[in-house]
């Protein structure tokens, strides 16, 4: 029996096995035959085959093999063909074309392709590995800007696609040697069997039958699964499902082979509230107006990942769970963006911290900005409720690696350490959050205000489908408009569908970077919107750490990809005690295909050897509150400026990592800069010490010299008490049109300076408060 208005199995399976196919999905790769030539020169460039005599066959293996013997060019071509999406792509192409012919080469490469003998010109290809090599160096550190792009555009794509792609048993030629074991191995058995079982029921098989009656549909199907639609099925079936969900439905019969559109919409919804994303912002929104009574449909651009169809796999997970799926850079290419596009955004694939709302930011919002909110009974009482939901704690049972290295340096240097709270219990030791909590206990709004909506009865998730415009009306006598509702796409057998959603408020959580782009389409003028973008820009260090130290190192076994991610953190250059503009240094997670992409390449052999040292090699990172800020342009689209202060602030949070790394016991310690320049802390002197993390710290870290990334995006529609320098008020509803409400990090006044969980949740919460007030009047009128 399938549960009221829940999903039958069988259309449940249909959104399961959907993403179970597009784990295996290979890009159509469209480029030419001398495309692909110069392609996969140049992947070949960077991992080329070497013959090393080696112990351990894995790793004679993983040096044998080359980028084109694994089958690399072929995959990323596809991957540049349909999934890049960036302003500068015709770059890449261009200069692949370029590179397939001798005066392109010689434009491209300079004396390096150059020949005594007859032709004198050689293409790119034909060149040796030594000659090619030298030009990637050479690209990297080139006086031009679009030499330096390439390079690092190539170099990023190839070494992740490498290290990322698996064959049909789920594995990856590298990873033995690299000391990675791939997804959780006990998670892979659990995986293997509830996948069986759901192929089982999708057959109605009479042999499964005994399983079935015994099996909990939460952990096969995920604990929203009552309350997820999944468009993928015919329109009345669809309409079926949204009524029992409660939702009034029309259907528009369209004529044969006619697109529907905004005008003539497939299907048109009634809702009390419609919110557009289902993260840190519009799962708190949502579940609280749920739970309050009211009818909320939920749109979610991205899939849902039950955690027993988690693949834990990076290249996989990036694809299905990140915004334009993990490969999205500012337009310079400066900047390196991650930001989550699955239902929970970014609450799901994030590391776990949950820091209130710093007291000076508090106090710089309240008092400098005069948004009073801030400094109000609500906001401090909904810290502590949205804190309280996801069980925030700050113990730790058993410290993972990189937060060990982290905080036995700082106690050696007497540098302040303390625990990061989480939304994770003591005991949850897992280093793949990055990619889905695999056993619910990290508390995304998967897991909290979402389960709240589901359990209302009332309201439902709809996944796989963008918001394309906000619907707003005019009204004579009125200085703004009135939203109506939200028009929606979404893909029904290959072919784009449009629905609307008619609603009495709605609200906006898509995100700071897709937030602006949304409101634009709509026909918001407002000059802020996009504007006064911040990132929290991140830069890394890193130290290496034998298996057999000299000194006893009580970590020794552990490996750098386990463990909670983030557990310890230091303020020892945060500048907390005054504005709080400096940074913060913490641990990231990295698994082969980021760390790969931003480690330093000097040569093939290098990155192979750099790659072998991989699960012992602990990376720090220093997190600053930018002053700089950007704009969002397009969806594609990101601009982006740091200002010199806020790299003097991650050049002094360089120079500590450093110094933290060395004192935790490193063998080697290094940066990400471009020369790749490392130092064996046992083998020099103080003095030659001193010199390198001076010189390493003071380099320069715009340019595109050294790899910078971005985890947190905010700012870009922000909040304030004025419509000429502010997109929303301080209800989190926008000047320009009554009843379209914001929440989500882009109503940030300024950059936040901590990982900003609470602090969205918190805001979404209070906003959340209005709109239920609006409801309440709304519904006294009918």
């Amino acid at each position: 029996m399938e549960k009221e208005n829940g999903p039958g199995k069988q259309e449940q399976t249909v959104i399961e096995l959907g993403n179970m196919e597009k784990e295996a999905q290979f890009y159509v790769n469209s480029l030419s035959s001398r495309e692909m030539d110069s392609l996969t020169a140049i992947c070949d460039t960077f991992l080329p085959s070497i013959t090393v005599s080696a112990a351990n066959d894995d790793v004679a293996t993983f040096f044998q093999a080359s980028a084109s013997m694994a089958g690399t060019p072929a995959r990323l071509g596809g991957l540049i063909c349909q999934r890049l999406k960036h302003p500068k792509k015709w770059l890449v192409r261009v200069s692949l074309w370029l590179l397939s012919t001798c005066i392109g080469t010689l434009i491209l490469c300079g004396r390096f392709c150059l020949s005594s003998e007859f032709p004198y010109i050689h293409r790119f290809s034909q060149l040796s590995q030594h000659q090619r090599e030298a030009i990637l160096l050479s690209w990297s550190l080139s006086y031009f800007h679009l030499l330096r792009m390439l390079f690092k555009a190539i170099k990023l794509l190839t070494l992740f696609v490498f290290f990322t792609q698996v064959d049909e048993k789920n594995e990856n030629l590298s990873w033995k040697a690299i000391g990675y074991n791939g997804p959780d191995p006990k998670f892979k058995a659990q995986t293997r069997q509830c996948k069986t079982l759901k192929q089982a029921m999708y057959e109605n098989s009479e042999g499964e039958e005994e399983s079935r009656e015994n099996v909990n549909e939460e952990e096969l199907y995920g604990p929203l699964y009552k309350g997820l639609i999944t468009m993928q099925l015919p329109r009345d079936i669809v309409a079926s499902r949204l009524r029992q969900a409660g939702f009034p439905v029309s259907i528009r019969h369209k004529q044969v082979n006619a697109v529907s559109s905004i005008r003539n919409p497939s299907l048109v919804v009634i809702c009390d509230a419609v919110v557009v994303g289902s993260g840190s912002g519009g799962g708190v929104i949502a579940g609280v107006l749920a739970k309050a009574g009211y009818k909320v449909l939920v749109l979610e651009k991205g899939s849902y990942c039950a955690r027993t169809n988690l693949s834990l796999l990076e290249g996989p997970t990036l694809d299905q769970m990140y915004l334009n799926g993990g490969l999205f850079a500012t337009d310079d290419m400066g900047m390196v963006l991650l930001a989550g596009s699955t239902v929970g955004g970014g609450s799901t694939i994030n590391w776990s911290a949950s820091i209130q709302t710093p007291q000076h930011v508090v106090n710089e919002w309240s008092q400098e900005l005069e948004l009073e909110l801030f400094d109000s009974k609500l906001y401090r009482e909904a810290m502590d409720v949205v804190s309280e939901k996801m069980e925030v704690q700050s113990d730790i049972l058993e410290e993972g690696f990189n937060n060990a290295v982290l905080r036995r340096g700082c106690e050696e240097l007497g540098y302040p350490v303390k625990n990061i709270p989480r939304n994770a219990p003591a005991d949850h030791y897992c280093g793949w959050c990055c990619l889905g909590c695999k056993d619910g206990r990290k508390k995304g709004t998967s897991e909290t205000w979402l389960l709240d909506l589901v359990n209302s009865g009332t309201s439902a998730i709809l996944p796989g489908c963008e918001a394309i415009k906000v619907l707003h009306s005019t009204k004579r006598g009125r200085d703004c408009g009135i939203a109506t509702g939200v028009a929606f796409e979404f893909e029904y057998k290959g072919v784009k569908d449009i629905c609307i959603v008619e609603s009495k408020v709605t609200i906006v959580a898509g995100g700071a970077l897709s937030t602006p782009t949304l409101l634009k389409r709509s026909g918001l003028k407002n000059a802020n919107i996009g504007k006064n973008l911040h990132l929290h820009p991140v830069t890394m260090a890193w130290g290496y750490f034998p298996d057999t130290p000299s000194n006893e190192w009580p970590e020794k076994e552990k490996k750098s990809y386990e463990g909670g991610i983030m557990t310890a953190m230091s303020s020892v250059v945060a500048n907390f005690d005054k504005s709080g503009y400096g940074a913060l240094i913490q641990t990231p997670s990295l698994h082969p295909g980021m760390f790969s992409s931003l480690m330093p390449w000097v040569s093939g052999t290098d990155i192979k050897m750099r790659m072998c040292k991989f699960s012992r090699t602990a990376h720090l990172i220093a997190l600053v509150r930018d002053k700089g800020s950007g704009t969002v342009n397009s969806s594609s689209s990101i601009s982006y400026q740091m200002e010199a202060t806020d790299e003097e602030n991650l050049q002094r949070g360089l120079e500590k990592m450093l110094r933290i790394l060395a004192a935790a016991g490193a063998e080697e310690i290094g940066t990400h800069h471009a020369k790749g320049r490392k130092l064996n802390v046992k083998q020099v002197s103080a003095h030659e010490f001193e010199r390198f993390v001076k010189e390493e710290s003071s380099r320069p870290l715009r340019g595109l010299s050294m790899p910078l990334c971005s985890a947190h995006q905010m700012g870009s529609c922000r909040m304030g008490i004025d419509p000429k320098t502010s997109v929303v008020n301080q209800m989190g509803e926008t000047w320009e049109v009554e009843g379209l409400y914001l929440a989500d990090t882009s109503v940030f006044p300024t950059a936040l300076g901590v990982n900003p969980m609470i602090t969205v949740q918190a805001i979404a919460y209070c906003t959340a408060q209005s709109v239920l007030q609006i409801l309440k009047r709304k519904k006294c009128m009918y």
